[in-house]
């Protein structure tokens, strides 16, 4: 595991006490949501991706600014929260609910689409001692799946076919 994974292992652990301690749930989705479920560092990973509440998210970038953190000036904050802890990227992707209370994509031109049942019902993942929550294995497949059918702009990555195989076997 090389010094930019053990910073983003560092980063997890702080948003997971920031979080915990403000009562603002979150959970951990791609790459790292994969390595969690797995129980181990499968690959390198750019950034660490991040689901919270619309509603919650001032808070929890307000929290974690007064910790230096700080915004990315290059994405919109009413899109979703992207941030740095000192070279680390982290995103939280917003989740907003429908009138059922079912999740559902809480900003964007996808807003208000439902998102896969059960996503946030997952058992936390572990690597080593670190727990964390993350969305379900079979969200991560969907999302690996349709992500190149919903942006085809976005064409399949090689690490995306890779991180597919490994979540199946995971499955099976």
């Amino acid at each position: 595991m090389d010094d930019l994974a053990h910073r983003q292992l560092a980063s997890i652990a702080e948003v997971l006490e920031v979080a915990g301690a403000a009562g603002v749930p979150v959970w951990l989705r791609g790459g790292w949501a994969m390595d969690f479920q797995l129980g181990a560092v499968t690959r390198p990973h750019l950034d660490v991706d991040w689901y919270c509440w619309r509603d919650d998210a001032d808070r929890l970038a307000a929290l974690l600014l007064a910790r230096g953190w700080r915004v990315d000036p290059r994405m919109p904050m009413e899109l979703q929260l992207d941030l740095f802890a000192g070279d680390v990227e982290v995103s939280f992707a917003y989740l907003g609910r429908d009138g059922a209370g079912r999740a559902t994509v809480g900003a964007g031109s996808w807003a208000g689409t439902p998102l896969p049942a059960g996503m946030l019902d997952a058992p936390p993942g572990r690597i080593g001692s670190q727990t964390a929550p993350t969305i379900s294995v079979a969200a991560q497949i969907e999302f690996k799946q349709m992500y190149p059918i919903w942006m085809p702009e976005r064409p399949r990555r090689p690490k995306d076919a890779d991180d597919l195989a490994r979540l199946r076997a995971a499955v099976d």
